[in-house]
């Protein structure tokens, strides 16, 4: 419930973007994370979008939780609330945007980079790839000035830079016609340490080598970066008050006894929002940290929440740890209720396959997956619920994002029950999303609590109602 305006004084912000992904604008922030927090600063990081891995490596590089901020999943005020809150009382923000600097969702640049850096007032750093060009750079970045003179593009860092002629006619260039400093010229790197996979960085939690690859991004901004003129961009141009509209706090959900929630948190599944966590917390949940590779069976609980992840890089470890799965397959035929995304669908499913190699999940719903090499799912999303389900009433819109590249064959027809009519996105077969089975719902789309708490406390709800169930059968 809104409860009036208030100014809020919050630290100096900074947008890093680009002209397209791909330019280098996440190593460039990380770097620029981990050389701020050396020196002894304490930044907030933020992730322009729906994105779990390099949110990830940002807050490994900030020694901080960095947090997403979407404008299609959060509204306005919810976005300046987040990022209020989040950056209040610390020495600095930073901002890593998606995709390029004004790519939205329409032609007005509906939730692009450039819409968020307004929303925020932050300046923006615009990072270019500068591969067999000169003294255009410099008509593409007054591009940029002049088709949102609203924006705040305040200086260029240049990257994969050929030679020290190349650079030089840039610099000048963009200095003259441009009227703002180039902070940094990166060249060519012989060597990166961040291998790619899926359309993005692999994910911290799998490198061995995770702090190894921040240090060299580090020594690479403070190298080529000048950090000092970014410090009086942010200085000059990064302060300022952002009017925000209050909003009465979560209340709880009044409970007689402590509501068990668990989640799995491993190498295959990771994909939480630090959001979607907090709010289960802040409505009385107590969360239990499980593992679906190591732990030996499903501990008594009143709910669990599976986010997603990577499954198929642990598949084998997964269909090993048969009493795990067992245990949990168990629990939900006996109403344990269960919110899983993405990858989490895929673990109830009955099996995966992997080139040919097939593998045994949960076995709860009645669909099995498929491995692609192409992605079947990428973007933003928006479901509405058609049928009866345990936790959405009918009608009832979400909006969220997938990115998935495993292929579902629904195993038995018949039993499928689908919660979701997709009105934008794929699903689970580019219509319907949503398989549900007693009191477990599992979804191809990600949420975010930030913008849309609905589905934790129909969660919370749905636990309440089992926790007066003897809990013995988990042990039985």
């Amino acid at each position: 419930m809104k409860t009036g305006n208030s100014v809020v004084s919050i630290p100096p912000r900074i947008t890093i973007s680009a002209l397209r992904g791909g330019s280098g604008k996440t190593l460039l922030s990380l770097g620029l994370a981990a050389a701020w927090e050396s020196r002894g600063l304490c930044v907030a990081p933020f992730k322009k979008g729906p994105d779990f891995i390099d949110a990830g490596w940002m807050s490994f590089a900030a020694g901080r939780v960095c947090r997403n901020l979407d404008p299609f999943l959060m509204t306005r005020e919810q976005v300046l609330r987040s990022f209020t809150r989040h950056a209040r009382g610390l020495d600095l923000a930073l901002i890593e945007g998606n995709r390029g600097l004004f790519d939205g969702l329409d032609v007005t640049g509906c939730c692009s980079t450039a819409e968020l850096a307004k929303w925020l007032r932050s300046p923006v750093i615009l990072v270019v790839d500068v591969t067999m060009s000169t003294r255009t750079v410099a008509a593409v970045v007054k591009g940029c000035q002049l088709f949102d003179p609203d924006l705040q593009v305040c200086g260029v860092i240049l990257n994969r830079v050929a030679g020290s002629r190349q650079e030089n006619l840039i610099r000048e260039a963009v200095e003259t016609y441009c009227g703002i400093p180039v902070v940094g010229s990166v060249p060519k790197l012989g060597k990166n340490l961040f291998p790619e996979r899926h359309m993005g960085l692999v994910p911290h939690q799998e490198s061995e080598e995770g702090r190894k690859a921040v240090a060299w991004t580090k020594q690479v901004v403070e190298a080529h970066v000048d950090i000092g003129s970014i410090g009086e961009i942010l200085d000059r141009e990064g302060s300022g008050e952002l009017q925000i509209t209050e909003e009465e706090g979560l209340s709880e959900i009044p409970v007689s006894l402590p509501i068990r929630i668990g989640y799995i948190l491993d190498r295959s599944f990771w994909f939480y929002y630090p959001e979607n966590l907090e709010v289960l917390e802040r409505l009385g949940a107590r969360l239990v940290r499980l593992d679906a590779l190591a732990d030996p069976s499903l501990p008594p609980l009143d709910g669990l929440y599976i986010g997603g992840g990577f499954p198929e890089t642990q598949a084998a470890v997964l269909a090993a740890n048969a009493g795990f799965r067992e245990s949990l397959k168990a629990a939900v035929e006996k109403g344990l209720p269960v919110y899983a995304e993405c990858g989490g669908l895929m673990y109830l499913g009955e099996s995966l396959e992997i080139d040919h190699a097939v593998y045994p999940m949960v076995g709860a719903l009645p669909v099995a997956f498929e491995l692609m090499k192409k992605p079947q799912g990428h973007g933003y999303t928006v479901l509405r619920a058609e049928a009866p389900n345990p936790f959405f009433q009918e009608g009832t819109v979400i909006r969220g994002h997938e990115f998935h590249y495993s292929r579902p064959r629904l195993t038995r027809p018949l039993d499928a029950r689908f919660a979701f009519r997709v009105e934008r996105g794929h699903g689970i077969d580019g219509a319907r999303d949503g398989l549900w089975v007693k009191n477990l719902l599992g979804v191809y789309t990600h949420v975010h609590a930030a913008g849309d708490d609905l589905w934790a406390r129909r969660l919370i709800e749905k636990a309440r109602g089992f926790g007066g169930v003897d809990r013995e059968f988990f042990h039985e």
